[in-house]
C-alpha cells in the first residue's frame, strides 16, 4: 500500500501524541482482482489518502490515528477524488468512521451499499442507519428522479422547486429520529454527530441542547463535544430576533468588508464554498432571488469556506464565483472550515445563511429553495407584481 500525507505542516507535534492502530478489512465479491480501493480521512497533519489493491474480492488497510477519537472517512472504488483531474461524476463510495480497532466492511454489490461494523462507533452508525432507512429510501427515489432531468431543467427554479421541497420534507421527518437516537444513546459518539446538525436549527435547538447536556461527561469533554457546546452557544447569539454580530473579512482584492457596511439594507449572509456540491446546487436559486429583489433594498454577502484543509485555492473560489454568476460581494480568509466568520457564527455545515434586516437584526436563517423567495417577498414585496 502506498500512503500519501497531503500536508506540509510540521510533524514534530504528532510524535508527542498517542498512536492508536486501526485495521479495515473489506469483503465485496463484486470487486474484481486488480481493482483499487482508496481510503481517505483527515489526520492531525491534514488529509490522508491510502490505497489497497483488491484480491479475491477482499482488501485491507492498516494504519494509526493520533489519539483515540474517531474521524469520518470514505472508501472510493478505483478513483482517488483528491487527484487533480479525477472524474468524480460517478463515484462509487461509502462513508465510515476510522477509529481504533478492527473495522469490517461488507457488501454484496457496490461500495456505496457497504456497511462498516466491528467497532463501537461504526456499529452505532449502522444502528442509526436502520432507523433512518425508510427516509433514506425516499431520498434515493427523489434523487433518481432528479438524475433523469436535463442540465437545463436542473437550472430551472420552477422545475427544481418541488424536488427541493421534497428533500426538505424528508429532512424534517428525519429530525425526530436523530433526536430520539441521541436521547436513547447517551454514551454514543454518533449522538454527538446527530445533535450537531440541530445547533443552529431554531425549531430543534433547545431540545437538542437539552439532550446534549444529558450525554456522558466523557462525550461532552471530547473535542467534538466541546465544539458542539460552542455551537449551541453561538446559535443563541445567532437566533432570530438577535442583532447580528458584526465582522470584517477581505474581498478578492484584499479590501476589508464589514457586515455593518450594509446597514440600512436587507442582507443575506451566505456561507458556501467552491467545493461544496449542495452550495453550488443552491446557487442558481440564490442568483434568481438576488436579481428578483436587488432593487428592493436587498443584497447578498458571500462568505467562502475555501482554502485551509479543504486544499482549495483563491483561484478555485474566484472561478466558482464567475461560473455561478454570483454578482454580489464575496469575502474569505481562505482558512476553510476554520474561517473566522464561520467560527463566530458557529457554522457546522454549509450551505448556511442568515437574513439580516436594515437595523442589523437577524430575521431569518437557513433559507433555501422557494422558502427564500417567499420570505423575501413577504418582507420586500414581490417584484413581479
Amino acid at each position: 500500500m502506498k500512503k500519501l500525507i497531503l500536508s506540509a505542516l510540521c510533524l514534530v507535534p504528532m510524535a508527542l501524541m498517542a498512536q492508536t492502530p486501526f485495521t479495515i478489512k473489506g469483503n465485496m465479491k463484486s470487486l474484481k482482482a486488480g481493482d483499487k480501493i482508496y481510503l481517505s480521512y483527515m489526520g492531525a497533519a491534514g488529509r490522508i489518502t491510502d490505497s489497497a489493491t483488491v484480491n479475491n474480492g477482499s482488501f485491507e488497510f492498516k494504519g494509526t490515528l493520533e489519539g483515540t477519537s474517531p474521524v469520518p472517512g470514505n472508501l472510493f472504488k478505483n478513483i482517488n477524488p483528491y487527484v487533480k483531474g479525477a472524474n468524480t461524476k460517478f463515484l462509487d463510495y461509502t462513508m465510515l468512521y476510522v477509529e481504533p480497532g478492527n473495522i469490517v466492511v461488507n457488501s454484496a454489490d457496490s461500495v456505496a451499499s457497504a456497511k462498516a461494523s466491528g467497532t463501537a462507533v461504526n456499529n452505532d452508525n449502522q444502528k442509526l442507519a436502520v432507523m433512518l432507512k425508510p427516509f433514506t429510501e425516499k431520498q434515493t427515489a427523489l434523487s433518481a428522479q432528479v438524475a433523469k432531468l436535463t442540465p437545463e431543467e436542473r437550472k430551472d427554479q420552477a422545475v427544481m422547486a418541488p424536488f427541493m421541497e421534497g428533500y426538505q420534507k424528508i429532512a424534517k421527518e428525519m429530525s425526530p429520529i436523530y433526536l430520539a437516537f441521541a436521547k436513547q444513546n447517551p454514551k454514543s459518539y454518533i449522538s454527538l454527530t446527530t445533535l450537531s446538525q440541530f445547533a443552529s436549527n431554531a425549531e430543534y435547538a433547545n431540545e437538542a441542547e437539552a439532550i446534549f447536556n444529558s450525554l456522558s461527561e466523557d462525550l461532552k469533554a471530547s473535542k467534538t463535544g466541546k465544539n458542539l457546546a460552542m455551537s449551541f452557544a453561538a446559535a443563541k447569539k445567532t437566533a432570530i430576533g438577535v442583532m447580528a454580530m458584526d465582522f470584517t473579512q477581505n474581498d478578492k482584492d484584499g479590501k476589508p468588508v464589514k457586515l455593518s457596511d450594509f446597514k440600512g439594507k436587507y442582507v443575506l449572509i451566505d456561507f458556501w464554498a467552491s467545493w461544496c456540491g449542495p452550495c453550488r446546487d443552491e446557487n442558481p436559486n440564490l442568483v434568481a432571488a438576488y436579481h428578483k429583489f436587488k432593487d428592493k433594498n436587498f443584497t447578498v454577502l458571500g462568505v467562502s469556506f475555501d482554502g485551509g484543509t479543504t486544499k482549495t485555492t483563491k483561484e478555485a473560489w474566484l472561478k466558482a464565483v464567475a461560473d455561478d454568476k454570483l454578482d454580489w460581494t464575496q469575502v474569505t480568509d481562505l482558512n476553510g472550515w476554520q474561517n473566522e466568520v464561520g467560527q463566530l457564527y458557529g457554522i457546522r455545515s454549509i450551505p448556511a445563511n442568515f437574513l439580516v434586516d436594515p437595523t442589523g437584526k437577524i430575521v431569518g436563517k437557513g433559507l433555501r429553495g422557494e422558502e427564500l423567495h417567499t420570505t423575501l417577498a413577504k418582507l420586500l414585496g414581490d417584484k413581479t407584481k
